[in-house]
Order: C-alpha cells, then sequence, then structure tokens
C-alpha cells in the first residue's frame, strides 16, 4: 500500500525529479509542481488528503512560506518541509518557520531527506 501524500514544490527540476523519484521509491504518493501557483492548482484538483507540503523556500512566483499558509486554508492539517540552498536568507538562518515545520539545508543525503520527512509527518 502507499504510504502519506505529499507535493514536492521546487522550481529546480533535478532537484525536484529527484525527490520525486526517491520518495516514489519509499512507497509515498508523490504530486509535483515547479512554482507556487502550480501547487496550488494541483492541491485543488487532487482528491484526497495531502499529509505534507514539501517546498523550496524561495520559488519565483512567492517563498514557501506563502504557499504553506495559502494551502493551510484549505489544509489546516497540511504538515510543512521546507528546503532551501540560500542560507543568506534571514528567515532560514533564524528559523522562522511555523510550529511544526522542518527545515533541510540543501544538498542533503538521502537518510537527511528521509529522517526529516518522517519527522515532520509524525509530529
Amino acid at each position: 500500500p502507499l504510504r502519506e501524500t505529499i507535493l514536492v514544490v521546487d522550481d529546480e527540476v533535478g532537484i525536484r525529479a529527484l525527490i520525486v523519484k526517491i520518495l516514489r521509491r519509499e512507497r509515498y504518493r508523490v504530486l509535483e509542481a515547479g512554482s507556487a501557483a502550480e501547487a496550488v492548482a494541483v492541491a485543488a484538483t487532487h482528491h484526497g488528503s495531502i499529509h505534507l507540503l514539501l517546498t523550496d523556500v524561495m520559488l519565483p512566483d512567492r517563498n514557501g512560506r506563502q504557499l504553506a499558509k495559502q494551502l493551510r486554508e484549505a489544509l489546516p492539517e497540511l504538515k510543512v518541509m521546507y528546503i532551501s540552498g540560500f542560507t543568506d536568507d534571514e528567515s532560514v538562518r533564524s528559523g522562522d518557520f511555523p510550529p511544526g515545520a522542518r527545515f533541510l539545508q540543501k544538498p542533503f543525503t538521502l537518510g537527511a531527506l528521509m529522517g526529516t520527512l518522517r519527522e515532520a509527518l509524525d509530529q
């Protein structure tokens, strides 16, 4: 059986494809988007639960926190995990994320990705 449903949002196609491939191999149901607007559309048309939003902090059309806030209006139980390669973002350095959210710095290992993801889903 498939595990939880995860919405992966990253504008870097290679990174997103790798994360999606790993999560599918681990038996998660995966939805994907390359922008916040696309993520909102994917979430709106998906029938069933979305358990976790795994999003890059920096997206071309808005940031990951804004996306999470918007999606949580429709999906209040949505868990959130942020990833970022930009450590010069002040909010990343200060840990300015919603309560319960998890953060993973790029580049990350497979173990770190799966461990942080599981923490985010289980909390």
